[in-house]
């Protein structure tokens, strides 16, 4: 019996290694997204090139620069969640496989990248979402037409969550 015990738990503790799929997709998702992210910085800066010339005119001028505003904020969007990709396939692999030990050792390890527990792993990707979120806020009142006096407020109301919830992450990082 007691080798049958044994034998079944050695399995269950090896079946964690499954994650290791979740760890090498994240990461490849990562690079995935890191690559667009680098492409569309490419065009965008191409794009650019004949901003400064004098055939453009005023109007046109002001396109390119609203377009290239919000082709940078796409951008930051996909840096962000190709990092939250990064933080959640290492996070992943700390608690479930191994300790990372190059990350523990060298001098220039972030310790947003040190991850000894669940919530660790939760409070860091939130902090990476929140990010996100604030970004495409962003994205979208580059867009926005205001119509009404009301259109403005709930813009205003809109800030007002995001500096909330922005300060409310700030708290929680001080009492860490």
């Amino acid at each position: 019996m007691k080798t049958l015990e044994t034998l079944f738990e050695g399995s269950l503790w090896n079946s964690r290694l499954i994650v290791l799929l979740a760890v090498i997709g994240s990461i490849g998702a990562a690079f995935g997204l890191f690559y667009v992210a680098i492409v569309d910085t490419w065009y965008m800066l191409s794009h650019l090139t004949g901003y400064a010339s004098p055939e453009l005119g005023l109007e046109a001028r002001m396109e390119l620069r609203r377009e290239t505003v919000a082709q940078t904020v796409q951008i930051v969007d996909g840096f962000l969640l190709a990092t939250f990709m990064v933080i959640f396939g290492m996070g992943l692999y700390e608690l479930f496989i191994s300790r990372i030990d190059q990350a523990a050792s060298a001098e220039t390890a972030s310790k947003v990248l040190a991850i000894h527990s669940l919530d660790d792993l939760k409070t860091r990707l939130a902090k990476v979402v929140l990010m996100i979120l604030v970004v495409r806020f962003f994205e979208y009142a580059l867009g926005m037409n205001f119509a009404t006096p009301f259109d403005l407020l709930q813009f205003g109301g809109g800030i007002a969550l995001v500096g909330l919830a922005l300060y409310l992450a700030h708290l929680s990082d001080q009492k860490h």
